[in-house]
């Protein structure tokens, strides 16, 4: 679908590697540690400022915000709801 998938989180690099070997992630994994200024750009940096609340971005080729949701961090969030919004754009003349 053309689409490119990153996770960016507010732990140290090293923190992050050893959680993306121990699931086989297929996508990378960016620490934003110590600034947070991805975080703080995207508005999702939790009310303690220590981390980043849960959310997921669709931005399009441009690098204009499409779609944004923002889960609690003990939800399951379903990947069909990106995939609609990834096909609704995608299939837009």
């Amino acid at each position: 679908m053309d689409v490119q998938i990153l996770g960016i989180s507010a732990n140290d690099s090293f923190s992050q590697k050893t959680f993306a070997d121990s699931l086989k992630l297929p996508y990378p994994l960016l620490s934003d540690h110590p600034d947070l200024k991805i975080i703080r750009n995207y508005g999702v940096l939790s009310p303690d400022g220590s981390k980043a609340r849960r959310s997921f971005f669709l931005i399009d080729k441009q690098g204009i915000i499409r779609a944004r949701w923002l889960v609690d961090n003990k939800e399951v969030f379903p990947s069909e709801t990106i995939l609609k919004a990834v096909r609704e754009i995608r299939d837009k003349p």
